[in-house]
């Protein structure tokens, strides 16, 4: 008897023996990922939801989730990272401006390399999306992932009540309806309505807001360069510095910062804003208050469509990574159908995707949020921003150009934009 129990029991123990030996090593094979998303509410919410589908799905490759870490600008945290090498395996909060430098530094893997890349972007995105995030080398260094159309968001009930039953279209029906709602409400002598508010802090990133959206919008979809030269010194880029001059002089947007959001408090009629808006407005807003979105004013005779600044965020995965095929898995993970749903339901912005507005994948959304559905449609008519190293700085020349001309109206728009082009000039040939 005891010798059979040990015939029995010694097997049992070496196949147990055995089983720990499997699991500690499916345990030791398993690969983790780092991923960095967007620090806000909603970005958070997106990502802890597709990385938990992830890990459910993907036993062997599990992604471990972490926010950028705050910061004045989340450009500023991952130049800090990348200086330092303690960069993630994938970041999804990367925007274009700051791939150049970083491909330049080696800090970046090339997504071309994948064997699937070009299937997997051309099945996404639209080809002329594709090209804009060419490198000069060649390269892919980012995944085309959301864009946020800047259009003109305005105050149904404020229009109307002054006699404004359409949004302006151009700068002059702009100046007019400013007129109208641009006033003392309370006859205390000071101005407590305007048409607009456009933000005076000389941060160059906020100048994509104003300046760099309503330069696309005048020029029919031109950028800063042509044939990688600085090239804005011209009637569009005027025409805007005119209008957001004028627009200041005459005291139709407020001088100073306001504290609270004045759109929702009805301080303001018009404010040039991305699909996200729509989310807070739709938590925030009071009873009866009634809003749209339109394209952006432009010169008097600019054709149809408008186009706007698309305030894309791309997803990079970066050098520092040992787990690459296992990162660009995730990277296919995150920019899914399912995935593209999920981030228009949580955050309202719009996924990179060519026919967003008439896939039937997206019908139902689009047919109870029928706001998402303009900026849908506007995706396709947007541009980014230039794919040079030294873009910041260029934006840094502008607002400053912006606050000494449109603020304070000490330069001339035509010398301003003169001035701001040979600046940039400068800065490309250091």
């Amino acid at each position: 008897m005891l010798k059979s129990i040990k015939s029995f029991l010694i097997p049992l123990f070496g196949l147990i023996f055995l089983s720990e030996s499997i699991s500690l090593c499916a345990k030791d094979n398993v690969v983790r990922l780092t991923y960095w998303p967007s620090s806000n509410p909603e970005e958070i919410e997106l990502a802890t939801s597709i990385v938990d589908e992830w890990n459910r799905t993907h036993p062997y490759i599990q992604v471990d989730m972490q926010p950028l870490p705050a910061s004045q600008s989340s450009e500023e945290v991952l130049f800090t990272a990348v200086a330092a090498k303690t960069t993630p395996d994938i970041c999804s909060n990367i925007w274009p401006g700051i791939v150049p430098e970083f491909a330049l530094a080696n800090a970046l893997v090339a997504l071309d390399k994948f064997k699937d890349f070009w299937d997997v972007a051309f099945l996404r995105t639209t080809k002329n999306i594709l090209e804009s995030f060419i490198s000069k080398n060649g390269h892919i260094y980012q995944m085309p992932w959301k864009g946020n159309p800047i259009m003109m968001e305005y105050n149904v009930r404020l229009l109307r009540d002054a006699g404004i039953f359409k949004p302006p279209r151009t700068y002059a029906e702009f100046m007019n309806a400013a007129k109208e709602l641009t006033r003392d409400t309370d006859g205390d002598g000071t101005i407590d309505q305007w048409i607009g508010i456009i933000n005076v802090n000389p941060v160059w990133w906020h100048r994509f807001f104003d300046f760099y959206s309503l330069y696309i919008a005048a020029s029919r979809g031109r950028t800063l360069f042509e044939n990688g030269k600085v090239d804005f010194n011209n009637e569009y880029a005027k025409d805007v510095f005119r209008f957001l001059q004028e627009g200041f002089k005459k005291k139709y947007f407020p001088m100073g910062t306001l504290q609270g959001n004045q759109f929702l408090l009805e301080h303001v009629a018009i404010q040039f804003v991305g699909p996200w808006d729509i989310g807070f407005l739709e938590k925030n807003k009071p009873e009866n208050f009634e809003y749209d979105f339109a394209p952006l004013p432009v010169p008097e005779g600019t054709p149809e469509p408008i186009l706007t600044y698309s305030d894309p965020k791309n997803i990079v995965i970066f050098s520092t990574t040992k787990h690459p095929e296992e990162a660009w898995e995730f990277v296919k993970f995150l920019i899914s159908k399912e995935n593209d749903l999920q981030l228009l339901k949580i955050t309202y912005q719009m996924p990179f995707r060519k026919d967003l507005d008439i896939d039937p994948a997206f019908k139902k959304y689009f047919k109870e949020n029928p706001k998402t559905l303009k900026f849908a449609k506007q995706i396709s008519y947007t541009r980014g921003t230039d794919n040079i190293p030294q873009l910041k700085e260029i934006f840094d020349a502008i607002a400053q150009a912006f606050e000494y001309c449109c603020v304070y109206g000490q330069q001339t728009p035509e010398d301003a934009i003169k001035n701001a082009t040979e600046i940039c000039k400068q800065i490309i040939e250091r």
